[in-house]
């Protein structure tokens, strides 16, 4: 389809083309939304065709959110661990993204939309923390309200030139498909470069659940931080002996930790990415001993029967 394509159908069925566009895009397919509103919001004739292509935006964003709070409820942390792993970068961990989402509370689901990712990781964590749902409903409403808004009416407001672009990208379809594949395929090597040094910092030396044990058994004992976020911790229990600890508050888990004494970190994230970056964090810090725990809480829990 091409742009000038893309603008009939928007003339037509503006609030369907809005509503499937925008539901897609929030259950986590790569179909970008904004071009579409904007686009909309310049092809709307008044305020109140505004206002029907603003509440599809809504319901759509919304619709979406409740399956995937439904999600989280039924499924809790393994809904999580599932898109941590869909992850190209399994370093940004879902646990640093829980952990903010419920220093946030409400106001993380207002703002989850204008952050990438954030926005399909956001429901899954207030359905596993069992969130009540009238609030998060009222709240995920909000934020698609501002959202879709927002570009709705940068649309409108900038008519004259999104129409120009248009046309501008109808009459030089090839050149603009061809920026947009060169766009694409920096963003991939960008990602793919970040994976590749995540591959890097893997190296450092990690700690077997056997060898963990027989530590902790010993007189002198490491320091065992969980990197777990809090779904995970209140569906599974806490673990023994361990302290509690959050990727941008790492510094004040360790305390006054001397800083030649053993610590382990551990997580459950795909390739241990958490525990790695905590670890990698942790040393450069001055801390002389740090290792995470090889298999994460999988094997943590395999050691322990």
């Amino acid at each position: 389809m091409d742009f000038s394509q893309l603008s009939e159908s928007l003339q037509r069925d503006a609030v369907w083309v809005v509503f499937l566009n925008v539901l897609a895009q929030q259950v986590g397919l790569p179909v970008p939304a904004v071009p579409t509103l904007l686009l909309a919001g310049s092809l709307a004739l008044g305020s109140g065709q505004l206002a029907s292509i603003l509440a599809a935006a809504i319901v759509a964003s919304v619709l979406a959110d409740w399956m995937w709070y439904l999600a989280g409820r039924a499924f809790g942390y393994r809904v999580l661990s599932g898109l941590c792993r869909l992850s190209i970068n399994p370093g940004s961990c879902v646990s640093q993204t829980e952990a903010r989402f419920v220093r946030w509370g409400l106001g993380s689901l207002v703002v989850a939309k204008f952050i990438p990712g954030f926005s399909t990781v956001a429901p899954p964590i207030a359905g596993a923390l069992r969130m009540r749902l009238p609030g998060f409903l009222l709240a995920a409403a909000t934020g698609a309200a501002l959202w879709a808004g927002l570009a709705l009416i940068t649309g409108w407001l900038l008519r004259d030139e999104v129409q120009a672009t248009i046309g501008m990208l109808d009459r030089h379809a090839g050149g603009a498909l061809i920026v947009a594949g060169g766009v694409i395929v920096v963003w991939l090597g960008w990602k793919l470069w970040q994976k590749y040094r995540f591959q890097q910092l893997s190296v450092v030396p990690h700690i077997t659940p056997d060898e963990l044990l027989a530590a902790m058994a010993s007189g002198q004992a490491p320091l065992l931080l969980d990197l777990r976020g809090p779904a995970m911790v209140a569906e599974s229990g806490p673990i023994s002996g361990a302290t509690l600890a959050e990727h941008d508050r790492l510094l004040d888990a360790v305390g006054a930790w001397p800083k030649h004494q053993p610590i382990v970190t551990l997580c459950n994230c795909p390739e241990d990415a958490g525990a790695i970056l905590a670890a990698h964090r942790l040393l450069e810090a001055g801390y002389l001993s740090v290792r995470p725990l090889q298999g994460g809480y999988a094997a943590w829990l395999a050691a322990n029967g």
